[in-house]
């Protein structure tokens, strides 16, 4: 077994990525870090170790938001934030809302879309 401190990087092509990176910043108020020449950029969420690049290379995007597998990434929202207002931030930047619902009583959750298509769970 490899110990690891958990799930660290996710990387995304986009096909624009100031869109990308406006979604993610307003969104989920991730923060640039820094950039690997003009079409990388590399996001975390404050006070996390997450890492999310998005890569907006045309000539290296294998089909924006087409998951290969993957079917969809999720941010857990802080506690006291409410879906309802996650939802409509989502939908103010430019993403949409696939499906929401229930686990179990008071645990409510929702499938999302960025601008690209990528599906986020909240």
């Amino acid at each position: 077994m490899i110990r690891t401190a958990g799930l660290y990087h996710l990387h995304l092509h986009v096909a624009d990525l100031e869109r990308s990176l406006r979604f993610y910043r307003e969104v989920f108020g991730m923060v640039e870090l820094f950039r690997d020449g003009p079409q990388m950029v590399f996001l975390q969420t404050p006070g996390a170790r997450d890492l999310l690049t998005l890569n907006g290379d045309a000539a290296l995007a294998r089909s924006p938001g087409v998951a290969a597998g993957v079917d969809h990434f999720g941010f857990q929202l802080a506690p006291g934030q409410s879906l309802d207002a996650a939802i409509a931030e989502v939908e103010k930047a430019g993403g949409k809302l696939v499906r929401r619902g229930e686990r179990g009583p008071g645990l409510g959750y929702a499938y999302v879309t960025d601008p690209d298509g990528y599906t986020i769970e909240l």
